[in-house]
């Protein structure tokens, strides 16, 4: 069955330790550790699984044990991993330390997902999913500089439309690559949009214009708690994020693009998705950890 959403990155193993003590360099503090996929092309088709569509990841997992288990996991959650690509190399791991006041440190390895570059898309390539393209894509930047930029040049995604998430503030250049593109939605926050213009804003409906201006189709771009904008052809709207007590901070961000992306396919108007997406956030990151 075709999927509805091909989601193209980093599917992986987080490792995530969470303390409610204060930390700083060296510190050895006790908290909770879970391990669980991840990555962000993952959380974002778990998300999207979770509100009835029908996702495929194309990325790469290792033939190792941790790659099987990760296949079979994403399988239980409603994610189609069948057609990753399977590398030599160790399945990838995402490993970060939360304190009270959010993430702390994170080490992300996507050695495998780096090295098999276009690799990932041959399913696309060979006819095993309809070619071009011609539904939602949701690409991190956890790819290549390189693999992005052939997105935005390939013939296999002429009439897709792009969702753009970096995956982390270091990862956010990389999203230069597919300023241009027709279809591209950068789903970014604050400080990756001043990292792509190299600028710093006040808030986000400074940041979404000025990805505009720099010739980004439509940007969406989150702040924490604080109003969060998007700017597009329609103009520019913002929403107000609902009030929570933060439990957790890693893959609200994804959290956020799933919900976003299932209310657009779903045909809501954007000043609605954008108050779904920062309600589901907003749910998320309040839930404590395990529920």
């Amino acid at each position: 069955m075709t999927p509805d959403v091909l989601c193209i990155g980093a599917v992986l193993w987080d490792v995530i330790g969470r303390t409610g003590r204060t930390l700083a360099p060296g510190a050895d503090v006790p908290g909770r550790i879970t391990m669980l996929p991840g990555g962000v092309a993952f959380n974002i088709a778990m998300g999207l699984a979770a509100l009835g569509l029908r996702p495929a990841v194309l990325t790469a997992i290792g033939q190792d044990a941790d790659g099987d288990a990760l296949v079979a996991a994403c399988g239980a959650r409603g994610v189609d991993a069948g057609l990753a690509h399977r590398s030599a190399l160790p399945t990838d791991r995402y490993m970060a330390v939360e304190g009270p006041d959010g993430l702390f440190a994170a080490v992300a390895d996507a050695h495998s997902l780096e090295q098999a570059g276009a690799a990932i898309l041959v399913p696309l390539a060979d006819g095993r999913l309809p070619r071009p393209w011609a539904g939602p894509v949701a690409l991190d930047g956890n790819l290549t500089d390189a693999l992005l930029a052939d997105i935005a040049a390939s013939p296999l995604f002429t009439r897709a439309e792009l969702r753009v998430a970096p995956a982390s503030p270091g990862k956010a250049r990389r999203l230069r690559a597919l300023i241009g593109h027709p279809t591209a939605v950068f789903h970014v926050n604050r400080e990756e949009a001043g990292l792509i213009c190299d600028a710093t804003f006040p808030d986000s409906a400074a940041a979404a214009l000025a990805l505009r201006a720099q010739g980004v189709a439509r940007a969406i771009v989150t702040d924490g708690p604080a109003m969060a904008a998007d700017a597009g052809a329609h103009g520019l709207l913002t929403a107000l994020p609902p009030t929570v007590t933060v439990h957790r901070i890693t893959g609200a961000g994804d959290t956020f693009m799933a919900a976003h992306l299932a209310a657009e396919v779903r045909g809501a108007p954007p000043a609605p998705a954008l108050q779904q997406a920062l309600d589901a956030a907003a749910h998320y990151v309040s839930q404590e950890v395990g529920t």
